[in-house]
C-alpha cells in the first residue's frame, strides 16, 4: 500500500500548507481509489486497491483531465484549461517517470519475443505483458498500434 499512504501524505502536508488547489486534486485521488475499493467489495474481492491498480486510475485521470484541457483550450476557457493541468501536475507526482518513445519501442519488442508472439492473433498477450510490467510509464492507447505495426 506504498502508493496509498504516499496520496495520504501528501494530502496531510497540502492541509497543513493550506493550498486549497492540491487538497482539491489530492481529494479526487483518494476518492477515485475509494470508488475502486468500493466496486471491489461489491465484485466479491475483499476490497483492497493495490499499486497497479492505483497507479491505472492515475493514468486514467491524467488522460481525462489532458481531454477536458483540449477541450476548454478549444473553446477558448483558457483558465479551465490551466485548472485541469495543474491538477494534471499534481496527480503526475505520484506516477513513474514516463518511458521515452525509443523505449516503449524497445518494451514493445522485448515483450514480443518474450511471449514469442508471431502473429496479430497474440497482440493480447503482448499487450497483458507490457501492462504488467509498465503500468503508469506508458500510454497503452498508443502502444497498441505500435504493437499492430511490428506484429503486422
Amino acid at each position: 500500500m506504498e502508493m496509498r499512504q504516499r496520496v495520504s501524505d501528501a494530502l496531510k502536508e497540502a492541509m497543513k500548507a493550506k493550498d486549497t488547489e492540491r487538497l482539491s486534486t489530492l481529494r479526487l485521488i483518494n476518492a477515485a481509489i475509494k470508488d475502486r475499493e468500493i466496486a471491489a467489495r461489491g465484485d466479491g474481492d475483499e476490497g483492497e486497491v493495490g499499486d497497479d491498480m492505483i497507479l491505472g486510475i492515475l493514468g486514467k485521470m491524467v488522460k481525462q483531465r489532458q481531454e477536458s484541457a483540449r477541450a476548454y483550450e478549444e473553446g477558448g476557457r483558457l483558465e479551465l484549461a490551466e485548472k485541469e493541468l495543474a491538477e494534471v501536475r499534481v496527480i503526475e507526482e505520484f506516477l513513474p517517470r514516463q518511458l521515452s518513445e525509443d523505449e516503449v519501442t524497445k518494451a514493445v519488442a522485448d515483450a514480443i519475443a518474450e511471449v514469442d508472439a508471431t502473429s496479430i492473433r497474440d497482440m493480447g498477450k503482448v499487450m497483458g505483458a507490457l501492462k504488467a510490467r509498465y503500468t503508469g510509464q506508458m500510454d497503452f492507447g498508443k502502444v497498441g498500434p505500435l504493437v499492430k505495426d511490428q506484429l503486422g
